[in-house]
């Protein structure tokens, strides 16, 4: 099986229950979605194979791995997770819920969009851009976090959007706020 991979990386993780954990990150290639405030570019990479990916996560120090992409559904399946594992690797996933997530992975990650199915999972992280949140208590998730939407090119509507999200979390204690601290890091 080959899984097209756009970038192995190691870093800390930017958001969310484990924001600050030292992780590999895998992001996969393909999206079938186009948000317009997605900030990664997820179409180009290369084919790889577990082995090599394997290799690539022998370079580091690190035990913890997380799958996203693009949307690392569209291509994870059990082979991959199970060799994870077996290779004594804690597996995360980051997915856009609109695909069922089918693999035992150890911790799920879900920022719902449009159309989402996946209502099950540990952490679910809304990018807030004044929708109506009450649709996403209708699903089952340990975390509730709630993210302000980042604009690379527009410093001034990110930090009304943080004011915003602020607010709201204020408004409904359910949530609990999530800051892509990565990009204020400045570390990928």
């Amino acid at each position: 099986m080959k899984y097209k991979i756009n970038e192995i990386f190691y870093s800390l993780q930017g958001e969310g229950y484990y924001v600050g954990t030292p992780v590999i990150f895998i992001r996969f290639c393909g999206c079938n979605l186009k948000c317009s405030f997605c900030d990664t570019k997820f179409d180009e990479g290369k084919e790889y194979i577990v082995p090599d990916i394997l290799d690539e996560l022998k370079k580091y120090p690190c035990k913890r791995v997380v799958l996203t992409g693009g949307e690392p559904s569209l291509q994870v399946d059990h082979y991959l997770v199970n060799m994870l594992h077996d290779f004594g690797y804690i597996v995360h996933i980051e997915s856009n819920g609109t695909n069922l997530v089918n693999v035992n992975i150890d911790w799920l990650t879900i920022s719902p969009k449009e159309h989402w199915k996946e209502k099950n999972g540990n952490e679910l992280k809304v990018v807030y851009i004044g929708q109506d949140l009450e649709q996403y208590f209708d699903s089952r998730f340990n975390h509730y976090y709630l993210q302000p939407c980042f604009i690379a090119d527009n410093p001034e509507q990110t930090e009304i959007n943080i004011q915003k999200t602020i607010e709201k979390i204020k408004e409904d204690n359910r949530w609990t706020l999530s800051i892509q601290t990565h990009k204020l890091l400045n570390i990928r």
